[in-house]
């Protein structure tokens, strides 16, 4: 007796059709959600009110990490050609960089706001498990993506795009949120070795984006504006501007007790030395990249998921000016970081009020609208459909 295999469930089906163009872009938008979280518990006159809220927003985001790990889990179980496709794509293959951040940023936000929550071991097991998982996932892709547009993706200088610091930007976020771990390692060796393999991060991925970046302004300068759909995306440059500042600050905040002497004391040093003036540079970013968007919107910029580019950028800033704060006692960083927190607080609403109303619609998950070559350019469109 032969017993026929039984379709899937139509429910089934028609979820995994869904997810076929979702691509890991959609990872910006857990660490836009993480980010709120834990800039808010970097603010001066942190209470027990805001505890409770800065804890609900990390378990928002904690809830979408989980939802979007199974839907890209389906997605490349029934839809491997357009996961293949994504890799292949020179604009789509950056953003796994993504997975690695929204992975630290979740377990980062464990135990810097949501301890109130889920208690100190939860939060120190979780971050363990997402820290070691993001750490690996970010390595591989500062790898993997320069090596695939190297050798397999053809681009032009012209295709330059801040995008292409998102697998580079990945091991600075290691950087900034492995030091919340030693405190939990043996004393010895095990502390010593992680806070240097932070700092040994830092520098990875700062020189590594100190390469890339000027083939982005260079493209800007020789070629004009980027497309409208891909405007937002100038504030990613803050992120290793503001994430390194971070890292810095966190990494001397940890080193006393953990490293000799006077290379603690150093550490401390140069968190100041380095800090303030990167902390400079990304306010300039910051004016030369709304100018931009002011521009863009003028000229009928649109709801995109690039607007989640407005949030977890910011966010490194505002921990970086926090930790500036902190290191020189000047009440004007204090300060810095309270207004951009604002702005960020008003980006995460609007990424987030135009992510829902995307996704009640049917249009961030439908198929991406062929365009003419000629006028790809001015759309952000790419084959694979990771910009909307």
């Amino acid at each position: 007796m032969v017993i026929a295999a039984q379709p899937p469930p139509a429910s089934s089906v028609l979820y995994a059709a869904r997810v076929r163009y979702l691509g890991p872009n959609w990872y910006a938008a857990v660490m836009g959600t993480a980010i709120v979280g834990s800039a808010g518990a970097a603010l001066p006159g942190h209470g027990s009110v805001r505890s409770g809220v800065l804890a609900g927003v990390w378990a928002l985001s904690l809830l979408a990490l989980t939802a979007l790990l199974a839907a890209r889990a389906l997605h490349w179980a029934r839809h491997r050609d357009q996961a293949r496709a994504h890799l292949l794509d020179p604009a789509v293959a950056p953003f796994y960089g993504c997975l690695s951040m929204a992975l630290l940023a979740v377990g980062g936000g464990a135990l810097i706001a949501g301890r109130p929550l889920i208690g100190t071991d939860a939060a120190v097991a979780l971050d363990a498990v997402l820290f070691a998982t993001g750490t690996a996932v970010g390595l591989t892709a500062a790898v993997a993506v320069p090596y695939l547009m190297a050798v397999r993706h053809r681009v032009e200088p012209s295709q330059a795009t801040p995008v292409w610091l998102l697998p580079l930007v990945a091991p600075m976020v290691s950087a900034a949120l492995g030091p919340l771990l030693v405190p939990h390692l043996p004393p010895g060796q095990p502390r010593e070795t992680l806070l240097l393999a932070c700092f040994a991060m830092f520098g990875l991925s700062l020189f590594a984006t100190l390469l890339m970046l000027p083939l982005v302004f260079a493209r800007l300068i020789s070629r004009g504006p980027l497309p409208l759909a891909l405007t937002p995306t100038l504030f990613l440059v803050l992120g290793p501007l503001g994430q390194s500042t971070t890292a810095v600050g966190k990494i001397a905040d940890t080193a006393p007790g953990v490293v000799p002497a006077p290379y603690d004391r150093g550490l401390a040093v140069f968190a100041v030395l380095y800090g303030v003036p990167v902390m400079g540079f990304a306010l300039l970013w910051l004016a030369f990249s709304v100018a931009h968007v002011v521009r863009a919107r003028r000229q009928g910029m649109g709801f995109a998921m690039t607007w989640w580019a407005f949030t977890f950028p910011v966010g490194t800033c505002v921990t970086g000016a926090a930790g500036l704060a902190r290191h020189t006692g000047l009440a004007c960083y204090d300060g810095l970081a309270l207004g951009l927190y604002a702005v960020l607080v008003a980006a995460w609403l609007a990424a987030a009020t135009g992510t829902v109303r995307g996704l009640v619609s049917g249009e961030l998950l439908a198929a991406p609208r062929p365009a003419p070559a000629a006028l790809r350019p001015a759309t952000g469109r790419t084959t694979s459909g990771a910009v909307r």
